[in-house]
This record gives structure tokens, sequence and C-alpha cells, in this order.
């Protein structure tokens, strides 16, 4: 049984979703490359977090491809890659105990 793909809708809105996460990520990768070193014990936490933002682009790219297989006359470049005003989403918070 072949799995369903992502709807067109699904495609644009996980692909904000992503943009939002990557410019946090990078944002937080910079805060904690100015505030520790970036090798030995201290530089642990700015190289996983590095190795997630590649990780994430690395997802990125693989999901716009499956974006124009899938879709090929509607898939947009900006659905993974949205312009930045269009970056922001609301990300799910947990809540405190």
């Amino acid at each position: 049984m072949t799995k369903p793909r992502l709807t067109l809708e699904e495609h644009e809105e996980l692909g904000r979703t992503l943009a939002a996460i990557h410019n946090e990520l990078v944002h937080r990768v910079t805060q904690l490359a100015n505030a520790y070193p970036r090798s030995g014990v201290e530089g642990e936490p700015y190289r996983k977090l590095r190795a997630a933002e590649k990780a994430l682009n690395q997802a990125r790219a693989e999901l716009d491809h499956a974006l124009f297989r899938d879709h090929p006359q509607a898939g947009e470049t900006t659905m993974y890659y949205p312009h930045p005003e269009d970056r922001s989403v609301n990300l799910p918070t947990t809540r405190s105990r």
C-alpha cells in the first residue's frame, strides 16, 4: 500500500513552520557562538545545534524536491524557502508545571 503524500496546503504549512524553526535555530547558534567557545567541552552545545541546522536544511531541500514531484504544476520554491515576512508562525508552546 502506498502512503499518502502531503497535500499542497500541507507542504505550504510545513514549509512556513520549518523556515520559522530555521530562523530561530540560526539565531540560537549565533547566540551560542558569541557566548561560548566553539571547541572543547563548552562548544558541544554549539556543535549540536549547528548539526541540527544542517540536518534541517537538508530535510527542507528534500521536502522541496518531494513538493515538485508530488505537485509539479503548483509547487513553488517559496513554499520551503518563503520570503522573510512569510516565515512567522505560532509554534506550539509547552505548559509549565
